[in-house]
């Protein structure tokens, strides 16, 4: 039963998390599509790892940790606000490409596509 309801936390984290970034004021993360890709928290909740994707590449999701890292508090504070939990994990951000990736796989795919029609 342990893995249901860390599933059933780590979910409840990330669903919160991208509720969350909308209502930050932090200039480092405005402005950009942000999205959280996979969160991972470790068996006894005193970690959780939040990757982080943007739409504008690594670059650009790399600023917004840091923005995430020194709201960290306020993001955590919340998360036990919300979802009333004894202890919140700490939370540590990394940056990942996986939405530009992605994108970049569509685009190879549609261009494909595109041959194949022409042809």
């Amino acid at each position: 039963m342990p893995g249901h309801k860390l599933g059933r936390t780590t979910e409840d984290i990330r669903r919160e998390l991208s509720a969350l970034l909308r209502e930050l004021k932090d200039p480092r993360t405005q402005n950009m599509l942000l999205s959280i890709v996979r969160v991972e928290v470790t068996n006894d909740l005193s970690y959780c790892t939040v990757y982080v994707s943007a739409m504008e590449g690594l670059d650009r999701a790399k600023t917004a940790v840091q923005g995430l890292r020194s709201a960290s508090g306020f993001l955590r504070r919340e998360l036990g606000r919300r979802l009333q939990l004894r202890h919140v994990p700490e939370l540590i951000f990394k940056a990942t490409d996986s939405i530009e990736y992605s994108a970049n796989i569509s685009r190879i795919l549609h261009d494909l596509e595109k041959d194949d029609t022409e042809s």
